[in-house]
């Protein structure tokens, strides 16, 4: 079903959920190739950002249920964390899980005309938190696409994403970008713009299937082994957009030029060149802030240029999470192991074409 645009406005819908049913929804996590962090305000309101990225097949999930005694439920299995609340919004809003419940009050309030619906929201993620891949703005999407099947409501994909946006960047105030939200409800290969009076434009690439098998086969992923929280990497990267900081703003610039270029070189095949713009971007992504490369990290990164890799940087903020690697595909198994060696974990990795989805089913 297209739902890229949908008209906006108040809707306030009945609960249709029969008994025993569940709605499920997952959007997948995301690899930024380059562009990363020109996303940011107030960098891209005023210069314009430019991202490209790669949904990849590690998913957050969502299932919403009808609360078996009348309270509302938040569990995170991933997090071993679950918690019970009276449906107000005072005790919902202390609660731990601060997505859930970000979630939960904004569809409340806008899509449910205020009632506090009785709900059990479940949910987990394949990829610890901090990982880089965009896990958290994927979850909050994942969660706002299962209240609009649960809603029935009139949401078409930019809405999603703007509306997941919002609940993390402006009602919870969580630092960070908007590439994420974008990526995880569209899918896919994506050239995102982000441009001034919050305007985004999200271009799918028509990437040939033999480019990006070849691309996919010469990629290895790396988690650290370091969950990073991004806050502070990215607090400093606003304050040298806002102080209009030389060095920070001149590598913000080269990740919007090597977004365009990359874009290029991966609709033509030229995977030796975008491992060439990946190292640079890799360079000029540590100067925007300290703590965006770490020992470890530097560490990783020169085993693997040592086992045959011709290009490396980390996806996210930096500072931990994962990595990213470009390889010659007869060198991938042998990087694989090295960096196992090292105690990472690395493993190959597949693109996903869809993006946000969801469905109804019987509970079992």
């Amino acid at each position: 079903m297209n739902r890229i645009h949908a008209s906006g406005g108040p809707f306030v819908a009945a609960l249709p959920l029969a008994a025993g049913q569940v709605v499920r929804a997952r959007a997948p996590l995301r690899l930024g190739l380059a562009g990363g962090g020109t996303d940011l305000s107030p960098y891209c309101d005023e210069y314009g950002g430019a991202v490209l990225n790669c949904t990849i097949d590690r998913y957050a999930y969502c299932f919403i249920d009808v609360s078996p005694d009348g309270m509302v439920h938040f569990v995170a299995r991933d997090l071993g964390v679950a918690e019970a609340m009276t449906p107000d919004p005072t005790s919902i809003k202390g609660a731990a899980l601060g997505i859930h419940a970000g979630v939960y009050l904004r569809m409340m309030r806008d899509y449910a005309g205020g009632r506090m619906l009785p709900l059990r929201i479940t949910s987990f993620v394949d990829a610890p938190a901090g990982s880089g891949l965009g896990s958290s703005s994927a979850l909050c999407v994942a969660m706002v696409e299962a209240f609009r099947e649960l809603l029935s409501l009139p949401l078409g994909l930019y809405d999603v994403a703007h509306l997941a946006f919002e609940i993390e960047r402006i009602d919870l105030a969580l630092a960070g970008g908007k590439q994420d939200q974008y990526a995880a409800a569209f899918g896919g290969a994506n050239f995102i713009e982000f441009l001034g009076h919050d305007r985004v434009v999200v271009n799918p690439l028509r990437v040939s299937r033999a480019f990006l098998c070849e691309f996919e086969t010469s990629l290895v992923t790396c988690f650290t082994g370091v969950s990073r929280r991004s806050d502070a990497i990215i607090v400093e990267q606003q304050a040298g957009m806002t102080g209009h900081v030389t060095d920070a703003l001149d590598s913000l610039h080269q990740l919007k030029a090597d977004a365009v270029e990359m874009k290029q070189a991966l609709l033509r095949g030229e995977i030796r060149h975008m491992g060439e713009i990946l190292n640079r971007s890799w360079e000029a992504k540590k100067r925007t802030a300290r703590g965006v490369s770490t020992q470890t990290i530097d560490n990783l990164y020169d085993t693997a240029m040592g086992y045959g890799a011709i290009a490396g940087k980390v996806s996210g903020a930096g500072g931990g999470g994962f990595m990213m690697f470009i390889v010659p595909p007869q060198s991938r198994m042998e990087l694989i192991a090295a960096l196992n060696a090292e105690g990472a974990n690395a493993t190959a990795v597949q693109f996903t074409a869809q993006g946000a989805e969801s469905w109804r089913a019987s509970d079992v």
